[in-house]
């Protein structure tokens, strides 16, 4: 049962009447955080005295009288200042736990009217190499799909790659002038990115210069300006603090770009090769802008150019997901919604929605300065275009009745445009969101690169996170008292299964929203909220199995009896029947890191049990029984859990 959302809709009944919103206080009834108060506490008494006007408690009491929980738990308990403390009965902790066994849904209900869910997520710029900067998207959008699925839903997952942009002109700009043929016939993908990173370093570098003048310039301006409001606070006037400091923030931010910018051209002008391409290309951005025009107005050459160098690309990408167990159920890239571009826009002008500014074609938002730009100036279409395109596809083409948009957070305004103008364009009735995320950083809380200050190869990353699993495991089976229990194969397969784990996990486990620090050590630790000590928590279980010689399948089917008569029992039985509201909330808050700190807590708390329950070697058979059903429901939890998150299981390790 989902015993949580079940506890909310008895509150939800006993709230009405009480106030006019009771949906409002429901989410104040959570999972006691002390065992000693029960196994759930209402906090909602408090706020609901001071909406009413009454003393917590009484308005704690009348809420008691009204909640009929009396077949799931002991009677309400009034604590402190008004907190209603519920312990679940344990002969409902008993049958539940005993109904768990059997079913493969482990007590999650699949929602009654599921729906049509599409996830865009990933969605890199093909003809680059897959980086670090994708990590976040693929993981959290996989892990997403996986558990929308699993609450009855019926999901899409689009990978909506970039094939079509700006990249392709620089492509073949660098294909035409500087080729290494050679190369481009043994690795193509390879060559194809060198030629892009090329490209866009030159014309980075032609930008840089240009601008530095300029930006000196104003920084010169701007520190001039805070030497003179600083004398100004000197001399007494304190109400400019604040103007101060917001301009010593922007002089920081210029003098580090003016910084930035130096160090690269300089870097530029000291390689010969990069320096010798600079000096012949002067133009080599506009040229790319121009072959990027010429492929888009369908040039018979670009166009062959661009069908021969996506294949591969494709390819390399796709090896990258299957090698993280990851798959799509559509991968459209932007080149598929080219021929729909130029009616979104005369469809947006026809209903009054976009006008014509200064050239461009914009949709104008109440409240929002900035215009979204549908069609720029020169006629070319923009991403905005091209995402409205892809509403209506999924719409009118997928019957899609929610959108989820796994992309990291700084593209928040571009997508609360996006919603808003759909919903004037004619789609009120399709949930939207933006799943936004933060910026995986390196030591020293700067988004994470190489040493050399690359941005680090996803593909690198895994293979690094490999190795180093490899080293914990030989570490771990050599280390075994009755000696080594893996052979070659099992220990790269477990190297594998923990490595590519852990990279996942040390994503999921943190807050969406928030920035996290990479840390190799915290990633692969086997005692710490790492994958890691969730597989060992599995491969231990599965190990009282192999050293008792005992099937989990032949146990299920002789259906023991649940006994709950230690408080370890107890709790584990409790840790496995939230396992439901855990799947429920990652749901509704589309949070994996719900599903994850669910996973530790439970783990953490079958370690108790372990270490409290003899299992094998108790000699009562009855209570024998039940703590191997325990163990078997606790594992299964477990892989379920982790699957959900896209993360293999070990039965060894």
């Amino acid at each position: 049962m989902n015993l949580l959302a079940e506890l909310r809709r008895r509150f939800h009944q006993a709230l009405d009447g009480i106030c006019d919103d009771p949906s409002e206080y429901t989410s104040m009834v959570r999972p006691a955080q002390d065992a000693r108060f029960g196994d759930f506490q209402a906090n909602c008494a408090m706020p609901l005295g001071k909406v009413t006007g009454k003393n917590p408690r009484e308005v704690a009491g009348e809420l008691v009288e009204r909640l009929d929980v009396s077949e799931l738990c002991d009677p309400p308990e009034i604590a402190g200042p008004g907190f209603i403390n519920l312990r679940v009965r344990d002969d409902w902790l008993v049958a539940e736990t005993s109904r768990m066994l059997s079913d493969p849904r482990l007590g999650h209900h699949a929602v009654e009217t599921p729906r049509h869910v599409v996830i865009d997520y990933s969605s890199p710029n093909v003809a680059k190499p897959m980086h670090v900067g994708h990590l976040r998207s693929t993981v959290i959008g996989d892990a997403l799909a996986r558990v929308f699925r699993f609450q009855g839903h019926r999901v899409t997952a689009d990978n909506h790659v970039g094939d079509w942009g700006t990249q392709f002109g620089m492509i073949i700009q660098g294909y035409r002038n500087f080729l290494d043929p050679e190369a481009y016939a043994a690795e193509p993908v390879a060559e194809l990115s060198r030629l892009y990173r090329l490209v866009n370093r030159v014309a980075g570098y032609h930008d840089k210069r240009a601008g530095l003048p300029a930006n000196r310039d104003r920084l010169e301006e701007r520190r001039q300006a805070l030497a003179e409001l600083e004398e100004v606070i000197a001399e007494g006037d304190k109400s400019k603090k604040g103007d101060a400091k917001k301009l010593r923030a922007e002089v920081a931010a210029l003098a580090e770009t003016v910084s930035s910018d130096e160090a690269e051209v300089a870097a530029v002008e000291a390689d010969a090769e990069l320096a010798t391409v600079a000096a012949g290309h002067p133009d080599i951005a506009e040229a790319s802008r121009a072959e990027t025009a010429r492929l888009h107005a369908g040039d018979a050459e670009n166009r062959a150019l661009w069908e021969e160098f996506l294949p591969p690309c494709l390819e390399v990408m796709e090896s990258v997901y299957r090698r993280l167990g990851i798959s799509f159920d559509l991968t459209l890239g932007e080149s598929h919604y080219q021929p729909m571009l130029a009616g979104v826009v005369e469809s947006l002008q026809q209903q009054g929605l976009a006008s014509d500014s200064e050239g461009a074609v914009c949709v104008f938002i109440e409240g929002n300065d900035a215009p979204f730009i549908v069609r720029k100036t020169d006629g070319a279409f923009t991403y905005a275009t091209t995402d409205l395109a892809t509403i209506r596809y999924r719409v009118e083409e997928l019957d899609a009745d929610e959108m989820l948009y796994v992309v990291d957070a700084r593209q928040g305004e571009h997508f609360r445009l996006l919603f808003e103008t759909a919903r004037q364009w004619g789609y009120s009735d399709v949930e939207f969101a933006h799943v936004s995320f933060g910026t995986v950083l390196g030591d020293d809380r700067r988004p994470f690169k190489t040493r050399s200050g690359d941005t680090v190869g996803l593909e690198s990353l895994l293979d690094e996170a490999v190795t180093r699993a490899r080293g914990i495991v030989d570490e771990n089976d050599d280390q075994k008292p009755d000696g080594p229990e893996l052979d070659e194969s099992t220990r790269a397969a477990v190297a594998e299964t923990v490595g590519l784990g852990g990279i996942k996990y040390a994503d999921l486990h943190h807050n969406r929203e928030s920035d996290y620090q990479f840390s190799w050590d915290k990633m692969l630790a086997t005692n710490g909220d790492s994958a890691t000590y969730m597989q060992y928590a599995c491969a231990r279980i599965l190990g009282i199995f192999r050293r008792g010689e005992i099937s989990r399948e032949s146990l299920r089917d002789e259906a023991p009896a649940i006994v709950l008569e230690d408080d370890a029992e107890r709790a584990l039985a409790m840790a496995l029947n939230r396992f439901a509201d855990a799947v429920d909330i990652t749901v509704v808050e589309r949070r994996p890191n719900v599903l994850t700190g669910y996973l530790f807590e439970t783990a953490n708390t079958f370690s108790t049990f372990y270490n409290t329950c003899s299992v094998l070697k108790e000699e009562d058979p009855a209570r024998r029984l039940s703590r191997l059903a325990l163990c078997d429901l606790a594992a299964r939890v477990f892989e379920t859990g982790l699957e959900l998150l896209g993360i293999a299981s070990c039965d060894q390790m």
